[in-house]
């Protein structure tokens, strides 16, 4: 009979992210050299829980600071980051909370870029519904999974990479990196309240190969220095 394999589920250095393995999948954290990572980020998914983990104030951290130390978390090195957003709308004639908004957006994405951070943009589709503007990512999550599925191709010595996200698209991409032979970690959030805005996404969690849940105190761990820092 195989022997089971077990895994060890300690995070070093951080005891504030809860690790999930429900694959049980075997420890390979004592290697001689750290293995290499990619992080992929979802803006949108990471702002909206800063707000909900600061009770409606977001948490102002360093995001790329805490894709490096969530790395480490997992003791791995970041090679490349991706980060996933969309601009904000913009007006035929826009007005000037448009304009500050716009400037203030392309001033973070260049900081992304000077850090070497590959930024893929969407577009910010504004509908009117009820009489109020509400406004939605488009075309963001097909450029994270397209950039996902391309891991084996571009980055043949990948064998684990870390997802931050909670959208249930990326199934199929997750099933497909596993076919290839890379194990996907999900950094992400839930609660057990039923049709709340974090509402428990079994399907994903289970087709991980590890999932943790970010917690308020890992993201103040990344708060932002006072010079250089990534809102």
């Amino acid at each position: 009979m195989m022997k089971e394999k077990i895994y060890k589920p300690t995070i070093a250095g951080n005891d504030s992210m809860h690790p999930g393995d429900h694959k049980r999948s075997p420890d390979e954290s004592y290697s001689e050299k750290l293995k290499e990572t990619l992080v992929f980020i979802d803006e949108a998914f990471l702002s909206k829980l800063s707000k909900h983990l600061g009770q409606g104030d977001y948490i102002k951290f360093d995001k790329i600071n805490f894709a490096e130390e969530i790395a480490k978390n997992e003791e791995l090195h970041c090679k490349k980051i991706f980060y996933y957003l969309a601009p904000p709308f913009q007006s035929e004639s826009p007005t000037t909370e448009e304009t500050k908004k716009k400037e203030g957006h392309d001033k973070f994405v260049k900081k992304l870029r000077e850090k070497d951070v590959i930024v893929r943009e969407g577009r910010c589709q504004r509908l009117k519904i009820d009489g109020k503007f509400h406004y939605s990512q488009k075309g963001v999550d097909i450029l994270m999974a397209m950039d996902m599925m391309s891991t084996p191709q571009n980055y043949p010595n990948i064998t684990k990479i870390i997802i931050i996200a909670s959208d249930s698209d990326f199934v199929p991409v997750i099933k497909y990196l596993e076919e290839q032979r890379i194990k996907t970690i999900f950094y992400t959030y839930y609660e057990k309240i039923r049709d709340s805005e974090f509402s428990r996404n079994n399907h994903l969690i289970k087709s991980a190969s590890k999932y943790v849940i970010i917690t308020k105190k890992s993201l103040e761990e990344s708060l932002l220095k006072k010079e250089g820092g990534m809102k």
